[in-house]
């Protein structure tokens, strides 16, 4: 009797984790999607107000011509590191409101994109890599596999793509472009799957309610930035340019 209780026991207690883990990973998910959704509204009326009747209007001057334009290239990558690095000491709205503004940002730059590729193809490229790195998060999840030395050896060839893409703004090369695009798809959905395994990994089931919340957040945040790197560098080579 004592071991089916202790059978029983563990039954209930993997049942509690599994259902803790499940819990954790659809906050992660939600949190992303919505600053995804963030990230394109911010995107698609940055670009209405920056054009009309195909034509720059004092605000587009400001955002894409003007030294603003480096301020709102720069800020969403001084957002992400002030939330990698306070996080710890932050609330979790407060790290929660900080990831919304850093989507909205990061829409705003983005905005560009509409005027150099065609809407159509920028929406088809984000359904091609909603449905890549859908798939790829999903293999990240479910496999048995150990993916940390796939991720280290991505993360190395991370810096290299960061360093042929700054050569290739002196070279203004387009064999190297698009080799850039290409490794750079290849890494981040490999970094997809490795991200989604690691922030599974780090789900504790005896954490309270600030530090799984800032879990998510940066889980989040993480597979966020998969997402739109890997939108980015698709759209290099499957992009219709106007």
């Amino acid at each position: 009797m004592a071991d089916l209780r202790n059978y029983q026991g563990r039954v209930q207690t993997g049942e509690m984790i599994d259902q803790g883990l499940r819990s954790y990973m659809l906050r992660v998910y939600n949190l992303m999607a919505l600053g995804l959704a963030i990230t394109g509204v911010a995107a698609y009326l940055g670009f209405n107000f920056a054009v009309q009747d195909n034509q720059l209007t004092q605000f587009g001057v400001l955002l894409f011509q003007s030294p603003l334009r480096w301020v709102v290239i720069l800020a969403p990558l001084a957002a992400v590191f002030f939330l990698s690095f306070r996080i710890n000491r932050m609330s979790v709205a407060a790290a929660q409101t900080t990831f919304w503004v850093y989507a909205a940002l990061v829409g705003l730059s983005l905005s560009s994109i509409f005027l150099v590729y065609t809407q159509s193809s920028i929406t088809q490229t984000f359904f091609v890599t909603a449905a890549s790195f859908g798939a790829l998060s999903l293999y990240g999840y479910t496999t048995k596999r150990d993916l940390s030395a796939m991720g280290s050896f991505l993360i190395m060839g991370l810096f290299g793509l960061i360093i042929a893409s700054i050569v290739n703004i002196f070279l203004a090369s387009s064999a190297l472009q698009f080799a850039v695009s290409v490794i750079g798809v290849l890494i981040f959905a490999g970094l997809t799957a490795y991200d989604t395994q690691r922030i599974k990994e780090l789900y504790y089931e005896a954490d309270g309610a600030e530090v799984a919340g800032r879990k998510a957040i940066m889980g989040a945040l993480t597979l966020y930035l998969d997402f739109i790197n890997l939108f980015m560098f698709l759209l290099q080579f499957m992009g219709d340019r106007k």
